[in-house]
């Protein structure tokens, strides 16, 4: 079976009307078979509300996988190298995870993670660093905070287990009319490129319902996927395949 995975980053009160837009753009797509990623702290100034808790909670109940999604959304590191050019042309100042070290990177999950499951009375789905960006220390922290998936740009992988998806994940740029166009150009081409794969995921963010060219592509890129007979299906749905296969 071929799968498509859906996912809305970015999933915070300071976001809520754009998330509400989201969930109905897609929902004549995946319904509510899809992922929310989910920042406790949007920048230090937007923690949860009362009523935003009890909203996770009734997506959970809904169906919809719950990934932690950072803690602040906020690069407060300083980089040299490598790690400088990623924060500096893959995020604008929301690689959170990118530069820090495996104590404080646990730290933040682990708050998250608690915060998360209790929300929602259900194990979180798994973690996904801000911007997709990780350091060494974050990645070798999954792990110890016991989060069952994570993913970057490329690929899908179970922490202390291994890669249980390949292929660059779909996704638009908001924030800069350059980077907007390019991402249209990238949307066009995985459309097409990515259909022999049994995996696809599309991940849509807050600022896309800001840019009518954005949300045309992520009509059609949607529509590329599911007129051919792929589903709609969770994270979760990789685990139970990778076991299977193990065992057979």
């Amino acid at each position: 079976m071929k799968r498509l995975l859906a996912s809305i980053h970015d999933v915070s009160p300071r976001f809520e009307r754009e998330v509400d837009q989201l969930l109905d753009r897609l929902a004549p797509y995946v319904g509510e078979r899809l992922a929310m990623l989910v920042v406790p702290d949007h920048w230090g100034s937007a923690p949860w509300t009362p009523a935003f808790t009890a909203r996770l909670r009734r997506w959970s109940d809904a169906g919809v996988e719950m990934f932690v999604h950072g803690w602040f959304h906020r690069d407060d590191s300083t980089h040299n190298g490598v790690a400088a050019l990623k924060a500096r042309r893959m995020t604008a100042g929301e690689g959170e995870f990118l530069g820090l070290g495996h104590d404080e990177a646990l730290a933040r999950m682990r708050r998250g993670k608690t915060l998360l499951e209790d929300a929602t009375g259900r194990a979180a789905a798994g973690f996904i660093a801000p911007a997709w960006l990780y350091s060494d220390g974050a990645r070798a922290a999954l792990g110890d905070a016991g989060f069952a998936l994570a993913e970057d740009h490329a690929r899908v992988w179970a922490p202390g287990g291994g890669v249980v998806a390949r292929g660059p994940v779909i996704t638009w740029a908001s924030r800069s009319e350059a980077r907007a166009l390019s991402s249209l150009a990238a949307a066009a081409v995985l459309r097409h490129a990515l259909q022999p794969l049994p995996t696809v995921r599309i991940a849509v963010h807050p600022g896309d319902v800001t840019r009518p060219a954005l949300l045309r592509s992520i009509d059609r890129t949607f529509a590329a996927f599911t007129r051919g007979g792929r589903r709609p299906a969770a994270y979760a749905d990789l685990l139970t395949v990778a076991r299977a296969s193990i065992s057979a």
